[in-house]
Formats: structure tokens, C-alpha cells, sequence
């Protein structure tokens, strides 16, 4: 009778359905704090220093910290669950936040950059949440699950930047500089989302012990390194491009209001598309859409170059960059998940994010070259050579394997 009804009382563990929506809430919350790294850091660095030249160094340290958060995160997750690093991840992020508010209160950029690195921590685990989400359910649901997180990721893609004005008023009325108002709201998101990953994390199971046999099979298929290739490719097109434009766009005379309307288009091209791309992923296999990804990416940089001082043919540009985008990583996501045992799996997309953020941290400064050298146009065709040279045969050649959208 006791056995029973201790039995009876213990807590029943989340569906599948319960946990994805947990985990999408998390990152819609999670990543409002995003816009703070990418707006708030470059404007923060500036105001201390009364120096332009040191509004790259806050995205620098906020990309090699997301890199770094990454790997941490990944060995968090492989001993006590995806759900335990993610939260982690969170909450070095709000630490990172808080960094950076003390930095902007004394007027010290050391501190600031330092706050930024932390801080990346936190845009790792928004990013990462999209493999937890495909280990939610079966192969034959993992696109739609992964499609339902990056949609998540949306809000704060399209809220956060809105923030600034709001932010800075509750940074002006508890006496802190204006600028670390983002930041304020991102110690709040980030706390909130490692709250909501508090139940899953109870209720998750930690992963078994990786066969020492195993992974030598594995690095024969060759599906890993071609994910991440693919990954890391498909940032740093996105990054280098869109690092260039907005300062491209202004110095051939369109305005802020034209420059701030193609950003938010191509941010919602993103992830808002990830709803109905990770059900077509199901259907029709990731070889596939890296094809289309590809293709989408190729035009983007072909109009880019063919109409590089027109408003209109960057805003198609940058529409079809985020698509690309959306597509690459969807695919590339899918096939690093798929092409890798579960034991393995937390370290392959650890690897995965840290190959994405070293190719955006790479992506600007190389993509400034190339317009320094051989302008926009220069930039645009590099960009489409750069993915037809590397996608599409990495989709050719996973075609046979992954013919069948449920394999793996």
C-alpha cells in the first residue's frame, strides 16, 4: 500500500508536447536579450570612450563568449541534461548583463568587454535550444521542432531592438546611464528564461556513457563535418553581408528609417519562415532544403551585385540572405542531429555553434576587405561563389543518405 501510493505521488515527467513548449517559451523570452550584445555594446563602448573605432569590440568579445558558452554549455548538458546547461547558459548571461551595467556606471571599457564575453554565454544557449528542441521528439518531427524554437527566437529578433527607448527610461529612473536600459531587460529575460528550464531540468535524464567504439564509425559517414561546414558557410555569408550593408545603405544617402526597415525585414526572414521550413524540412529531407538554402543565398549575393546602390534590390537581397539563412541552418542543424548518434550529439553541436560563431566573428572584418578592395558589387558575387562552391556539394553528396526525410 505504501509502495503505491509513494509511487502514485511521484511527479510525472513532461510530454514531448509540454517540453517543446517550454523550451520555445524559453527562447522567446531569452532571446529579447539578444538585442543588447548587438544594439546597447557597440553605443555603451562608444559613450566611454568618445572613440568609434571601439564600437567593434563589445561584438568581438560578445561572439568569442557566445563561442566559448558553446562548448561550456554542451559539457553542462552532456553530464546533467540539455535543459540544466541551457539554464546555466542563462544565467552567465544575466551575470554578464549585470558586468555591464557596473562597467557603464563607472566608466571602465575593460569591465565592459568583459561583461560582453559573459554575456555571449547567454546567446549560446538561445541558439542551442534549437537541438534540445530535436531531441524532443522523433526523427520524422525533428524539422518541425527545430522550425518551432528558431520561430521563437523571432521575438526577441523583432521586440528586442524596440526596447532601446523603454529600456533606457528604466535605466534613467534607478539612476544608471541610458544606454544599459537593454541590458536591465536582458537580466530580466535571461533570469526568466533559466526559471522556466527549471522544471524540464528535474525532470531530465542524463545521457548515457558514449561507447568508446563508436565514435570512430561515426567520423567515417562524414555527415558531421559536411553539417558543419554547412553551418558555418551559411553564417558567415549572413554575417559578412549584413555587417556591410547597413553602412553601405548609408553612405549612398538612404536614410535611417529605409536602413532600420531592411534590417527588421531581413531579421524576420530569418526565423519567422522556421514554422513552415521545419515541417517542409520533415517532408522533404535536409539535402533538399541545403539545396534550396544554397540557391536562395547564391541570388541573394547575385542581386546584391546587380543592384548595389538600389534601396529596393537590397531589401529583396537581404530577404533572400535571411531565407538562405533560415534554411542553411535548418538543414545543417538537422543533419549534424541526424548524422550523430545520441551519445555524441552534445559535443557535435557544440562544435557546430562554435564553428557558426567563429565564421561571424571572421565574417565582418573579411567582408570589409572586400568591399574596401573591390566594393559591394566585389562583396555580393564572392558571397554566391563562396556558397554554390560549398553547399551544393555537400547537398549532391547526402543526397543518397538522407533521401528518405525520416533517416537517421
Amino acid at each position: 500500500m505504501t509502495t503505491t501510493i509513494i509511487a502514485s505521488a511521484a511527479p510525472r515527467p513532461p510530454t514531448t508536447r509540454t517540453r517543446l513548449a517550454l523550451l520555445a517559451t524559453a527562447t522567446a523570452v531569452g532571446s529579447i536579450g539578444l538585442a543588447a550584445g548587438g544594439l546597447a555594446g557597440p553605443l555603451l563602448a562608444v559613450e566611454l570612450t568618445g572613440d568609434p573605432a571601439t564600437a567593434g569590440l563589445p561584438i568581438g568579445v560578445h561572439v568569442a563568449g557566445s563561442a566559448v558558452g558553446a562548448v561550456l554549455v554542451s559539457r553542462v548538458s552532456a553530464r546533467d541534461g540539455r535543459p540544466a546547461g541551457l539554464a546555466l547558459g542563462y544565467l552567465l548571461g544575466a551575470a554578464g548583463a549585470v558586468i555591464v551595467v557596473a562597467a557603464a556606471a563607472w566608466a571602465g571599457l575593460g569591465l565592459l568587454l568583459l561583461g560582453s564575453a559573459v554575456f555571449g554565454v547567454g546567446n549560446a544557449s538561445v541558439f542551442l535550444a534549437r537541438y534540445a528542441a530535436a531531441a524532443t521528439g522523433g526523427p520524422a518531427t525533428r524539422g518541425r521542432a527545430l522550425g518551432i524554437v528558431l520561430f521563437a527566437v523571432a521575438a526577441g529578433a523583432v521586440a528586442g531592438p524596440n526596447l532601446l527607448a523603454a529600456g533606457g527610461t528604466l535605466a534613467s529612473a534607478v539612476g544608471l546611464p541610458h544606454l544599459t536600459g537593454l541590458y536591465l531587460i536582458s537580466i530580466g529575460s535571461f533570469l526568466t528564461a533559466a526559471a522556466l528550464l527549471g522544471a524540464l531540468t528535474r525532470a531530465s535524464e542524463r545521457p548515457a556513457a558514449r561507447p568508446a567504439v563508436r565514435r570512430a564509425a561515426v567520423a567515417g559517414t562524414g555527415v558531421p563535418v559536411r553539417a558543419v561546414v554547412l553551418l558555418a558557410v551559411t553564417n558567415l555569408v549572413m554575417v559578412g553581408v549584413m555587417a556591410v550593408a547597413p553602412v553601405h545603405l548609408v553612405a549612398h544617402g538612404h536614410g535611417p528609417a529605409l536602413v532600420g526597415g531592411i534590417v527588421s525585414v531581413h531579421a524576420l526572414c530569418m526565423f519567422v519562415p522556421s514554422i513552415l521550413s521545419g515541417p517542409l524540412l520533415d517532408r522533404v529531407g535536409p539535402a533538399v532544403v541545403t539545396t534550396a538554402a544554397a540557391l536562395l543565398l547564391a541570388a541573394s549575393g547575385v542581386v546584391a551585385a546587380a543592384g548595389s546602390d538600389d534601396g529596393v534590390a537590397l531589401l529583396v537581397s537581404v530577404s533572400l540572405l535571411g531565407l538562405g539563412w533560415n534554411a542553411g541552418v535548418l538543414a545543417g542543424s538537422a543533419l549534424l542531429t541526424a548524422g550523430v548518434p545520441p551519445q555524441d550529439r552534445l559535443r557535435a553541436e557544440g562544435r557546430g555553434e562554435v564553428a557558426m560563431g567563429l565564421a561571424a566573428g571572421g565574417g565582418a572584418p573579411v567582408a570589409g576587405l572586400v568591399v574596401a578592395s573591390g566594393g559591394f558589387v566585389a562583396l555580393g558575387i564572392g558571397a554566391a561563389i563562396v556558397v554554390l562552391v560549398v553547399a551544393v556539394p555537400v547537398a549532391v553528396t547526402l543526397m543518397e543518405r538522407f533521401g528518405e526525410p525520416s533517416q537517421g
